[in-house]
């Protein structure tokens, strides 16, 4: 069984960064599709950006494209999600969320994955 561990997160002031992780385990990480997500209260879960099992297809959602990127390594069961210049309204509950799949197209919807972490905490601060 998949298990998935986020870290990384914190409180940080706006134009700061982070860098989160996500290392996975008990799994095929290199034939999983890997996705960052996040939820602030009150609303719903929002796609951030997700990587297919290569590492050669990369997505982004609108409200953080430019100022993330997603990278991983196959070597680790590693995913991680750069976070550069962080706005307040970035502060939510990010986590960490696979899906066995080796195509090339971004999963978006929360609904496809397979595997959740168990979040971490991210706080812009303004």
């Amino acid at each position: 069984q998949v298990q998935l561990v986020e870290s990384g997160g914190g409180l940080v002031q706006t134009g700061g960064s982070l860098r989160l992780t996500c290392v996975a385990s008990g799994g095929t990480f290199s034939s999983s599709f890997m996705g960052w997500f996040r939820q602030a209260p009150g609303k719903e879960r929002e796609f951030v950006a997700g990587i297919s099992s290569s590492g050669s297809d990369k997505g982004y959602g609108d409200s953080v494209a430019g100022r993330c990127t997603i990278s991983r390594d196959n070597n680790k069961n590693t995913v991680y999600l750069q976070m550069d210049n962080l706005k307040p309204e970035d502060t939510a509950v990010y986590y960490c969320a696979s899906k066995k799949y080796t195509g090339g197209m971004i999963l978006i919807a929360s609904g496809t994955y397979d595997t959740w972490g168990q979040g971490i905490q991210v706080s812009v601060s303004s």
